[in-house]
């Protein structure tokens, strides 16, 4: 990765083919699951934005790296057994199928803390 993206399709771009189709994989299943997010560029990686950030990936030498935050990764973290993960990421390695059902799953359950988060902010504002 030679410079910044400006979106997700020159991140994904960047790399080699095979490693190109993981990632496309990995952006039409969170665009799938989460319809009304906004595709960003944050950190280098492509994100998905509704009222905070949801999940990112991005491509490793050896993994897809899927970041949906440390709750999500406790919340699921039978289904993970078999993947590396550490407080906020999960590790994908290129040489398996990623996993695009938990991927939907995962995602989905971050729309919802999303929303919760947001409306628990929104409650508290009109506190005041």
């Amino acid at each position: 990765m030679m410079q910044k993206p400006n979106n997700a399709d020159e991140y994904i771009a960047s790399f080699d083919k095979d490693v190109q189709q993981l990632l496309k994989q990995m952006r039409q299943t969170i665009k799938a699951a989460a319809p009304d997010a906004t595709e960003v560029i944050s950190y280098g990686m492509p994100g998905y934005k509704q009222h905070g950030v949801l999940v990112y990936f991005a491509a490793q030498s050896k993994h897809i790296g899927f970041y949906p935050g440390a709750n999500a990764i406790a919340i699921f973290k039978n289904e993970l057994e078999n993947y590396k993960t550490s407080k906020g990421a999960i590790q994908f390695p290129l040489n398996k199928p990623l996993p695009l059902e938990l991927v939907t799953r995962i995602t989905q359950f971050r729309i919802q803390e999303d929303q919760e988060l947001f409306e628990a902010r929104k409650a508290k504002k009109k506190e005041r």
